[in-house]
């Protein structure tokens, strides 16, 4: 999935960035839950020292992409009650607070003072024991495909069906499985197809991130985006396989998974289809768009479980990343910070320890993206009531 080409001081260079990387729902490193790096106690250390190592221009757009998602809502809406309650209002006057400080972003010094004297950093979790969090990594991947069911195009992209229906609270009522859909042939015929692809792992694949770009032959993009899911649970195939004594835990990593599916292709049906799980998918012009319906910012924007994390919201983010050698290998781990941004949800990223960063789009993403697993610290930004102006 990724080859990153490094020599010299340009290897030291790219080891330090986070590679961009896509939207969703249902995220690459999901299927990998299984292997999780644990760091030492690196996130104890008090006080928090806040030190962003991505750039500014990607923190201001993201935070735009909040403030216009907050312009549609009521300012009085509740957005959170944990870790406290949290108004749209607060939210948005935090981000305008945030960017009245960010011509001090090359003074790192006098930007960290000035969040301090301006925001109340809140933890993520009010006990001290339900702190720390696994930090996930999603992408955006780019896949061959046509429009028309020609030659190695047999394998298609869905849009919502018409008979799919939503319960009360907008969750979609149970339909056809993963295997009623793409072994049963429940859809076929009907007219749903957008599109089509060649690799039925790559499709998979594609189902977990929740959005993707299509490449065509004559060289033209299409955006594919998230438009619903089946209402089935999701199950991650890199835990089967670890349960099974198939793979071990610390095998475990997106390009393994496709290597083992690839491998053996007589066990292929056996193990997507325990993931009953299915998303359908619709064209967009940009994106992709996170569940918030705006566009995501690769290395600042988060998926969060909205019930635990308030969605929009700005937050300094505290963990480990991969670090990849030049053939795309695991080759250690780098201690990060950041500000990111709540803008993204998941079905699996559930409950108020769990949280995935968007890498951006395309193989250089889904390195990284795929190796991210690894101990963190969330921390929300919000604008003191009674705050140094």
């Amino acid at each position: 999935m990724l080859t990153i080409k490094k020599a010299g001081e340009r290897r030291e260079q790219e080891a330090n960035k986070l590679l961009p990387g896509a939207a969703g729902l249902l995220m690459l490193a999901l299927i990998i839950s299984c292997r999780v790096a644990t760091p030492a106690q690196i996130l104890e250390s008090e006080p928090l020292v806040i030190q962003d190592d991505f750039d500014r221009e990607s923190v201001s757009r993201a935070v735009q992409h909040s403030m216009d998602y907050f312009a549609k809502i009521p300012g009085d809406r509740v957005i959170a009650e944990r870790p406290r309650k949290i108004t749209a209002r607060e939210a948005r006057e935090s981000l305008v607070s945030f960017l009245e400080v960010m011509n001090l972003w090359d003074e790192p010094g006098k930007l960290a003072q000035a969040i301090r004297s301006r925001f109340d950093i809140v933890p993520s979790a009010v006990e001290q024991a339900e702190r720390d969090i696994l930090v996930t990594g999603y992408y955006r991947p780019v896949i061959d495909g046509s429009l028309t069911p020609t030659g190695p195009y047999r394998f298609p992209i869905y849009r919502k069906p018409d008979d799919l229906v939503e319960s009360p609270g907008g969750k979609p009522v149970p339909y056809f499985s993963r295997r009623e859909i793409d072994v049963l042939g429940r859809l076929r015929g009907k007219g749903y197809e957008i599109a089509w692809v060649k690799d039925p792992v790559e499709l998979f694949f594609l189902h977990i991130q929740g959005s993707g770009v299509i490449r065509l032959e004559n060289g033209r993009t299409l955006q594919v985006n998230f438009a619903a899911s089946n209402g089935r649970p999701y199950t991650s195939i890199g835990k089967i396989l670890v349960d099974e004594g198939r793979l071990t835990a610390e095998e475990v990593s997106a390009a393994r998974l496709r290597g083992y599916l690839r491998e053996r292709p007589e066990e292929r049906e056996r193990l997507l289809t325990k993931n009953q799980r299915y998303v359908f998918f619709r064209f967009v012009e940009s994106g992709p768009l996170g569940s918030l319906e705006i566009p995501l910012t690769p290395g600042r924007s988060v998926a969060a479980d909205p019930g635990y994390f308030p969605a929009g919201a700005l937050a300094f983010l505290v963990s480990r990343r991969p670090v990849l050698d030049d053939a795309g290998n695991l080759a250690g781990w780098r201690q990060f910070s950041r500000f990111v941004l709540s803008q993204d949800a998941g079905a699996a990223i559930r409950g108020p320890r769990r949280l995935d960063l968007y890498f951006g789009s395309g193989d250089e993403a889904g390195g990284p993206a795929g190796f991210m697993n690894s101990r963190g610290r969330l921390y929300f930004l919000l604008r003191k009531k009674t705050g140094v102006e």
